[in-house]
């Protein structure tokens, strides 16, 4: 059965859907934005405190899903510029510094509100 799940440390939405959904024991997230909900919007700096915002948003969504970064099998990362491509290893790799999942990372040429980044993921139940 398909659950909603709404993580209270996450951001909230911005349009009409949810920050993730589970089936069985698979959890999948909507792409999340480096904005703080404490701060009240997109976090200050470049590319890496953004990645770094991101991935912690991911990770509140993982949690109150019941699952974590460890059972991660599959991110989706957009970046607005390839050239941060580089960068954003050196903080995705703070997140994952063994047993990486499979991951796609593409340029695109627009994110909302104007950020540098969106990461979604895919993982198991833990």
């Amino acid at each position: 059965m398909k659950q909603t799940i709404n993580a209270a440390k996450a951001p909230e939405a911005i349009g009409p859907y949810s920050h993730g959904t589970s089936f069985g024991e698979l959890v999948f997230t909507s792409g999340q934005l480096p904005v703080c909900r404490e701060k009240g919007g997109v976090v200050d700096g470049g590319i890496s405190e953004q990645s770094r915002q991101s991935l912690l948003n991911l990770q509140y969504v993982l949690q109150a899903g019941g699952a974590s970064m460890e059972t991660i099998l599959k991110t989706t990362c957009y970046l607005a510029d390839i050239s941060d491509f580089a960068a954003f290893n050196e903080v995705y790799k703070e997140f994952f510094k063994t047993d990486c999942p499979a991951r796609s990372c593409f340029a695109v040429k627009d994110l909302p509100m104007g950020v540098k980044i969106e990461i979604e993921a895919i993982a198991h139940k833990a």
